[in-house]
């Protein structure tokens, strides 16, 4: 789904819904207190987040990989496979399609090895067998079935927790006091235009933006296409490089791209003579045969103390 726009703010669909919601959050409640985390004898960090949209959460999984990995560190992801149809595997970006892992767990393997499992133990275990030498959670933060040693809360700076009810009402996955006591550090991506700071005064928060990495060729007036939470962020990124806009299309979150739409916007921006850009999320769903037609706004996380991080980072996990 696409984040709903009556999410930013109390209006009366959300309140209408709030019961919903109170009943969602109760529900993530028990579920957590009733589990029983499973220690693995490896550093486990949870990327998560308590609100449901895009955050930068993918990329900023990504990011800590690399930060680590600067230190001589091998960590390995973990991810449910959301939409894929394989499980406990470790993924082959050379041999395996969204359709069988999910989107994100591609993007996750461009930087280091990823097995996809609903089950994060399992997964877990299969990734030490693997040769991991710690595990990094992108999401699960409301899974209890995997103990984690340090938790990270993303926020969009942006969007802020809307306003702040419970999912149907709301952004919220859970009560944002119930999520706080189990993270140790918060992360805001971009300028925090709703004080977010001051709702957890007491923890280390990190700051970054995301950063799209100018393309080197290609056409200024282009169509952009995107399946993410907030579509109207990449679009952004797009104009903030100096593209025009011709036009853009909004596709569900995790959409599964078919080749008659597909071959539309392709005819489309052959008509408009326009490049066609669209997420490296988005990119991964598209056929091999496809591609060629397509092009790819990459983005990256960049920290205001990248060293900073890192070493609270392993000061936690050692």
């Amino acid at each position: 789904m696409k984040t709903p726009a009556f999410w930013s703010g109390k209006n009366l669909l959300s309140s209408l819904l709030a019961p919903l919601g109170c009943l969602y959050a109760l529900a993530t409640a028990i579920r957590i207190k009733r589990g029983r985390p499973r220690k693995i004898g490896r550093p486990v960090i949870c990327v998560g987040n308590i609100t449901a949209g895009g955050t930068g959460k993918t990329p900023t999984a990504v990011s800590i990989a690399g930060l680590l990995q600067t230190r001589g560190l091998n960590p390995f992801f973990v991810s449910r496979g959301y939409g894929g149809k394989l499980k406990n595997i470790l993924v082959d970006i050379q041999k395996h399609s969204a359709a069988e892992t999910g989107d994100e767990p591609l993007i996750l393997a461009r930087q280091a090895p990823v097995v996809i499992n609903p089950d994060r133990v399992a997964a877990a275990q299969k990734a030490l067998q693997s040769g991991a030498e710690l595990i990094i959670m992108d999401d699960g933060f409301q899974n209890p079935g995997l103990r984690k040693d340090l938790s990270f809360l993303v926020f969009d700076g942006a969007a802020g927790i809307g306003n702040g009810l419970c999912i149907p009402a709301g952004p919220l996955r859970e009560k944002l006091d119930d999520g706080l006591k189990r993270a140790q550090a918060v992360i805001i991506l971009g300028e925090d235009k709703h004080n977010l700071r001051a709702l957890f005064p007491e923890m280390p928060v990190f700051h970054g933006r995301l950063a799209p990495i100018p393309p080197q060729s290609g056409k200024k007036e282009i169509i952009a296409f995107a399946g993410i939470g907030r579509p109207e962020k990449f679009y952004a990124s797009l104009r903030e490089l100096g593209f025009t806009l011709l036009k853009t299309l909004d596709f569900p979150d995790h959409h599964r791209y078919g080749a008659k739409e597909l071959a539309k916007i392709i005819n489309t921006a052959d008509r408009l003579n326009a490049d066609i850009y669209t997420t490296a999320k988005d990119f991964v769903k598209i056929p091999l045969p496809l591609r060629p037609h397509f092009r790819v706004l990459e983005v990256e996380v960049r920290w205001k103390d990248a060293e900073k991080l890192t070493d609270f980072i392993l000061e936690k996990i050692r």
